[in-house]
């Protein structure tokens, strides 16, 4: 393990010249930055009563987070994440007392969610690569579509501009692992580019708190690579080009508790976009897209045989999963200058997926889509705004689901406002759920339905002023309903073992959430979130699987106007949370607090130079993220083993902004 005190001595002695640079407002950034509608659409529909987060790459940066998931998991009210084995790994997300599939993510408004499983989560995006994060809560698919159930989270990688610019940050932390990564960014004439890449690579940590003797490789190992490059062109004031293409090659170890030598997952994804955005006039925008998103990966787990240590080979290096994304869109927004603003819109999708380890044929799925939505204009009113709109659905096999949103709010004064959406939502079958071929395992069922849910988010809150600055408070009740709710069914002659099946009943979500954003001092704010939530099947009073009773969050913010630094502190407290196991029944697995700290200077009058310094974890706590029931190696029977969070890590963080 890497000593502490080399670190802390090279950081402190950065302290001595640095200057302080401006944060950048989010929204700011937005606006800046953004080159169509699609673009503009969280900070619309937070206009009218939609719940938007934002995590800006400066809040990012000055925290040293190394990845997406740790953002998000600290500095997102509502959004509980658990974060595997350190960076880089798959989490568990609950939005709102949602499960981890309810939430739909996307980069740069391409979908990323895995529909093989329904689960996926953003496990290779590093921080440096990040523009902004996008968190909508509550029902988001009129717009974003299937899987948005509990909201939706866009990654926004590094935007365009007309002032030529970049950096390049190198982080190294104690549990061995080294981050690169760098953009650049300008524009010649019409022709605007962004080009980022980052290397992250890190031995990792011990991965559970209990091994069995036959696992030799018990620290999780990950090494990623992505690259980008954007491309845009200004045909005129009017009509503007925008080409993505996003690549990662990944290597990610994969351990158990028990027999593991070798275990890992090597990963090729692309994502690829064009996008064309028109200004037809001042009355009419529209934007047609169509995108790729091909993700191959290939396993390998090599094990140990108990007691005797020969090796046996499992999954030959090679045993291939993955799939194969691609589609289309088109938005379409008129103003035409009275009282109301209308949306139409068009989806296509086309997903085929294959897994040679968790049996699943090369079935393709296709799902058409056209939505609308009627809005009250921007200024028609002077306190209250109001949209509605409906989403029709088709996919293979005749399946069909109706959607629709109202949303709304109303202020009443800078100090207060009320704000609010009612919306229905749906969720496809995963490919698991409707074409796993397993042997004397549950069965995939292709007659399943899509689950449907009903949801409400209403929040009251305000902006108090002070003589330090604005206290902003907002407390939200948040319910869903989801009927037709997929899990696999008991068993039968046919299906011995059981197969998914559309349950009877409803699963109601009820809960609560509060945020607290307050200054101290002038160069001091602190701000504080609590999320509530009862998530139970029908006829049940046992929390769903994963997802927490209850969480919160609180940070310190130090800016101070006449130093060159900024520090924080961030705290996160997890209440409980369980998992049931096959033999060892249902277990708490949460209770635990986690405390970050993290500050950074700025070297030289030009504030290119910084110079950052975090720690993970101060007091070590040792908590798990899941639970693994395994057998020990002598065949007497279970054991437990935790999965384990981050330990207690330190980091340091030298940026060169040019």
């Amino acid at each position: 393990m890497l000593s502490y005190r080399p670190l802390v001595a090279a950081s402190l002695l950065s302290l001595t010249a640095c200057a302080l640079a401006e944060e950048a407002d989010p929204l700011e950034e937005i606006l800046v930055t953004a080159r169509s509608i699609e673009d503009t659409l969280p900070v619309e529909l937070a206009r009218y009563g939609h719940d938007v987060e934002y995590v800006s790459a400066d809040r990012i940066r000055a925290a040293g987070y190394v990845d997406a998931s740790t953002a998000l998991q600290f500095e997102v009210p509502g959004l509980f994440v658990s974060p595997g084995s350190g960076p880089f790994d798959y989490v568990d997300v609950s939005l709102q007392g949602s499960r981890p599939g309810d939430v739909l993510w996307l980069v740069d408004g391409v979908r990323i969610s895995n529909r093989i499983f329904n689960e996926t989560s953003p496990d290779t995006l590093p921080a440096s690569m990040i523009e902004r994060i996008e968190v909508l809560k509550g029902g988001e698919s009129l717009f974003y579509g299937t899987q948005g159930v509990a909201g939706a989270i866009n990654i926004v990688t590094r935007g365009f501009s007309e002032q030529a610019g970049g950096s390049l940050a190198v982080n190294y932390d104690s549990n061995d692992g080294y981050q690169i990564g760098g953009y650049a960014r300008g524009s010649i004439g019409r022709h605007k580019f962004v080009v980022y890449s980052s290397k992250n690579q890190g031995d990792g940590y011990r991965q559970y708190d209990r091994f069995q003797p036959s696992t030799t490789d018990r620290e999780r190992g990950y090494d990623v690579t992505n690259v980008g490059l954007k491309y845009g062109l200004d045909f005129n004031d009017s009509l503007r080009l925008d080409l993505l293409y996003h690549h990662t090659d990944a290597r990610l170890d994969n351990n158990q508790p028990i027999k593991t030598k070798r275990s890992y997952n090597d990963r090729d994804e692309d994502i690829v976009s064009v996008k064309l955005a028109y200004d037809a006039s001042e009355h009419v925008q529209l934007v047609v897209k169509a995108y790729l998103h091909d993700w191959d990966t290939t396993y390998a787990n090599i094990q140990n045989r108990p007691l005797t240590g020969e090796e046996v080979v499992v999954y030959a290096p090679g045993t291939y999963w993955g799939f194969h994304d691609y589609g289309g869109s088109a938005l379409m927004k008129v103003r035409p200058g009275g009282l109301l603003d209308y949306h139409v819109g068009y989806d296509y999708q086309n997903y085929k997926a294959r897994d040679d380890v968790f049996p699943i044929a090369g079935e393709t799925e296709t799902v058409h889509a056209v939505f609308g939505e009627v809005r009250t204009a921007q200024h028609a009113f002077d306190n209250v705004s109001v949209a509605a709109g409906a989403r029709y659905n088709r996919g293979s096999g005749g399946k069909h689901a109706t959607v629709w949103n109202v949303s709304g709010r109303y202020t009443f004064s800078r100090a207060l406002y009320l704000e609010g959406v009612v919306a229905t939502a749906f969720l496809l079958p995963s490919a698991e759920q409707l074409y796993y071929i397993g042997e004397d395992d549950y069965a995939g069922n292709p007659d399943l339905e899509p689950e449907q849910s009903q949801n409400l988010n209403l929040s009251v809150g305000g902006s108090i002023a002070s003589d330090e600055g604005p206290i902003a408070w907002q407390l939200t009740g948040f319910a869903r309903d989801v009927d037709n709710l997929i899990d696999i069914g008991a068993p039968t002659e046919a299906f011995p073992n059981g197969r998914y099946e559309n349950l009877p009943g409803v699963t109601e979500v009820r809960g609560l959430e509060a945020s607290l954003s307050a200054p101290v001092t002038g160069s001091l704010r602190t701000s504080f979130s609590y999320t509530y939530s009862e998530s139970r099947p029908e006829r049940s009073d046992l929390q769903i699987s994963r997802v927490p009773v209850s969480y919160a969050k609180g940070s310190l913010h130090f800016t101070p106007s006449q130093l060159p630094l900024d520090a924080s502190a961030t705290v996160n407290w997890v209440g409980d949370v369980y998992q049931p196991l096959r033999t060892l029944g249902r277990r708490n697995y949460g209770n635990y607090v986690t405390l970050n700290l993290a500050a950074r200077c700025f070297v030289g009058s030009a504030h290119r130079h910084q110079v950052g310094v975090n720690l993970q974890n101060v007091f070590d706590e040792e908590y798990a993220t899941r639970l693994v029931e395994a057998q020990l190696d002598d065949g007497s029977g279970a054991f437990l083993a935790r999965r384990l969070g981050v330990p207690r890590t330190y980091g340091i963080t030298y940026t060169y902004e040019f």
